[in-house]
């Protein structure tokens, strides 16, 4: 397989900087997920790695080798799309073969690297069918399979499940992650659904406005964000957040007043955080404690996800925190509650949106 890197990439559309500085480094058989909301720049990046777009500045290095001005067909990369770009006039088999017949390679060899990717694409029912006869879970092993018989060093995915309704994007996602490895490849993988990066990245890059926010593991970037845009953007309830003010801080916590006027002390590094000092916490809904002492409420939704339970508490000053608790829990509409924030489970984020460096890691990354 290969390393890719990225050094300072940028892309500018007319006056407009779009991709602003990208540095990256992608190991070998690493699967890496660019994620990020829309317009954010990661299907650009992908298409420059892929040479489908012009880098304006910066180098792009396969294997060390910099590819900036090689042609697309020799980058030694295959590209998914989210559309599937079969050719509706061939068979599966036919649309498997096409790229291998223009490389030049022998209708023996082509047979068989075809039957031997169908068989582990489960397509074998299929190599005789059209792409209209086909499901779009199956359209998409079709692509998928296209790519891999050119056996390349880097697979390139865009967005490839976003067409597919919720229960197949969730068997995909379990499929692709055992293709991957089974194949060992060097993956990048484009989507904005955080569920999917979360799932199946090995590292998850995090993008906003053509800037790389974070880069890291689906646990760095979930317990450790590096700022608000990442803790707002990556979990699924979101991340709550509270506007509090530094009562006193050190290098060993910081003591905050809370709406109510009560006070918590995280254990965070506030050498820089004076008193009077405006931040936001944040806390995870899992981690809110209901019916522990701190913050009255009162319950304003409740979302019975089977497993698990959300409660939309409306606390006294006005805001909405979101508390999860098992699917057993049972708070009724309109009652009273009472929430905890647990310290270690805080987080605090300064006014340039960047989070106070923690002194505890979370145990799967310590």
């Amino acid at each position: 397989m290969a390393t890719v890197e990225l050094r300072d990439i940028r892309k500018t559309y007319l006056k407009d900087e779009i991709i602003k500085g990208v540095s990256l480094t992608i190991e070998d058989r690493e699967f890496v997920v660019f994620v990020g909301p829309s317009g954010c720049g990661k299907s650009t990046l992908l298409r420059m790695i892929a040479g489908l777009e012009d880098i304006t500045a910066g180098d792009l290095l396969i294997d060390g080798r910099r590819v900036n001005d090689v042609e697309p067909a020799k980058r030694g990369l295959a590209m998914v799309f989210q559309s599937y770009a079969l050719y509706p006039h061939m068979d599966v088999y036919k649309n498997m073969e096409f790229g291998l017949k223009l490389a030049g390679m022998p209708a023996s060899e082509r047979s068989a690297k075809i039957r031997d990717v169908a068989r582990i694409l489960q397509l074998e029912p299929y190599l005789h069918h059209k792409p209209g006869q086909l499901s779009g879970g199956q359209r998409q092993r079709v692509a998928i399979g296209r790519a891999i018989v050119r056996n390349p060093k880097v697979f390139l995915f865009d967005e490839p499940l976003s067409n597919l309704d919720a229960a197949l994007r969730g068997q995909m996602r379990v499929e692709l992650a055992t293709l991957h490895r089974r194949l060992n490849a060097t993956t990048i993988y484009v989507t904005h659904d955080q569920v999917e990066a979360m799932t199946m990245a090995d590292k998850i890059v995090v993008l906003q406005g053509g800037v790389v926010e974070q880069v890291g593991s689906p646990l760095e970037l979930y317990h450790h964000p590096r700022n608000l845009f990442v803790a707002k953007f990556i979990g699924s309830p979101p991340m709550n957040f509270i506007p509090v003010v530094v009562e006193t801080s050190s290098t060993e916590s910081v003591t905050v007043r809370l709406p109510d006027e009560t006070f918590l002390d995280v254990p965070v590094d506030g050498s820089n955080t004076p008193a009077g000092t405006a931040l936001t916490l944040g806390i995870r809904p899992e981690h809110v404690a209901l019916d522990e002492p701190g913050l009255a409420g009162q319950v304003e939704i409740v979302e019975r996800l089977g497993a698990a339970t959300l409660f939309h508490i409306r606390l006294r000053d006005g805001q909405l925190l979101v508390a999860q608790s098992d699917g057993a829990a049972d708070h009724p509409l309109d009652s009273g509650v009472s929430v905890g924030l647990p310290p270690r489970h805080c987080h605090l984020f300064g006014a340039d949106g960047l989070a106070l460096a923690a002194h505890a890691r979370h145990p799967l990354l310590a």
